[in-house]
């Protein structure tokens, strides 16, 4: 743990973190409340679940637009409009009683979500050097990780307690108080957007950007047919609260597999050890279609988490080592939108499977889209060697020099 305690001395570590972490939380929360919102006032479960998928398919096909934003402008003037914005927007609906109204602003909220973590992710490079980056990126994730761990369930309490509006209210004020404090941070107020090289082709054009896309359609549908199939087989089995089981010890372990990705040596190149990951990862889900709501899926689950944590680690050092220069937020903003886009088109799947043959099956695509998933990036493994490569002792000297500079700026 030395290399979390040397980061966390770092300057602006620690108050980075804090000040994102509430607006994370209040993403974990917003579609449980949107949900239990719309289920109180119409009766209707399958209303407060399209009111979910509204807000879902919005939120992620406008992720690379909003991305694109901070690339251009910087993340000072976005995050002040669009903070403040949503967080009135999540209030207005918590006042809201039409079904029709409520529709539509679960929609407009899903356009206007802050872009609180494709915000944080870029600000590493300038306030840690080359060589705790790593460590950065996997601190990165427990926090992103965490806040999707705690926020459903203070959803979920809040909403079914004596007093329901306070889950919308909870959730707006995490918000202004999250995505305030990043809108204010000197860090993010003194990044400056990367300049393009000129003659550089766009963004799409790019191979392994492409390549990522093609996986996370996959990802994308596999993991949306999880979310819908672990539920679904549940409630069929009669066991419903055993869903909490199975996505606690799967969320829990994610946490836990992104502060040991955080400890991996540098020694081992970003690109090795996530094949090596993914590897492991796909074998996993191999046996969970034969695994039943209970005990059996729990502990895989968090198998597969603690893998699938320390997996989004070397994830992002891949991204960050082949994305083109000047799309540091929207590079993994787009792949969002993307996969965000495929998963609510799995979830949709997935229900479908669940409702007409068997969970089991569901599961099963899951296991196949991540297989698949795989293949792409091994099938395009050359496009992403610009990740392959460690960094020799004078380049991390020179990285180290570079961000010591970087905090006397800001």
């Amino acid at each position: 743990m030395k290399r979390y305690r040397e980061l966390l001395a770092t300057r602006f570590v620690k108050s980075l973190i804090i000040s994102a972490f509430p607006a994370r939380m209040a993403y974990g929360m917003i579609g449980l409340c949107i949900f239990f919102k719309v289920e109180r006032e119409t009766n209707s479960v399958a209303i407060a679940g399209l009111a979910i998928g509204l807000n879902g398919i919005t939120g992620a096909l406008t992720a690379g637009l909003r991305g694109s934003m901070l690339d251009r402008w910087g993340q000072r003037w976005p995050l002040r409009i669009f903070v403040p914005s949503y967080a009135l927007l999540i209030l207005t609906l918590n006042i809201m009683h039409s079904q029709n109204l409520i529709l539509i602003l679960a929609f407009i909220l899903g356009m206007t979500a802050p872009p609180i973590n494709i915000s944080v992710r870029p600000l590493w490079i300038d306030i840690v050097p080359r060589s705790s980056l790593r460590t950065a990126y996997a601190l990165d994730t427990v926090s992103m990780n965490t806040a999707t761990v705690i926020g459903p369930i203070l959803a979920t309490t809040l909403s079914l307690s004596s007093h329901p509006e306070f889950a919308l209210i909870v959730a707006a004020l995490s918000m202004a108080i999250g995505g305030g404090a990043l809108a204010i941070h000197p860090v993010s107020n003194a990044w400056i957007p990367e300049k393009k090289d000129k003659g550089q082709g766009t963004l799409i054009k790019n191979r392994a950007i492409q390549l990522l896309m093609l996986e996370g359609i996959f990802i994308g549908i596999g993991w949306g047919a999880f979310n819908v199939a672990i539920p679904s087989f549940a409630t069929l089995e009669g066991v419903p609260w055993r869903t909490g089981w199975v996505l606690a010890s799967l969320g829990i372990a994610t946490v836990v597999g992104g502060v040991f990705g955080g400890l991996v040596s540098n020694k081992v190149s970003s690109l090795i050890s996530w094949r090596r990951i993914y590897l492991i990862w796909a074998a996993l889900t191999i046996p969970l279609a034969f695994t039943y709501p209970g005990w059996s899926m729990a502990i895989l689950g968090a198998f597969i988490g603690l893998v699938s944590g320390a997996g989004q680690v070397f994830y992002f050092e891949v991204l960050e080592a082949v994305r083109p220069k000047g799309s540091q937020a929207s590079s993994l903003g787009w792949i969002w939108t993307v996969e965000g886009t495929f998963m609510a088109f799995g979830s949709a799947l997935g229900g479908w499977i669940c409702q007409n043959y068997s969970p089991r099956y569901a599961l099963g695509l899951t296991t196949l889209m991540t297989l698949v998933g795989l293949l792409v990036i091994f099938i395009g493994w050359q496009r992403f060697q610009p990740a392959n490569k460690i960094p020799t002792v004078e380049e991390d000297l020179n990285a180290q020099l570079d961000s010591t500079s970087d905090q006397f700026r800001h």
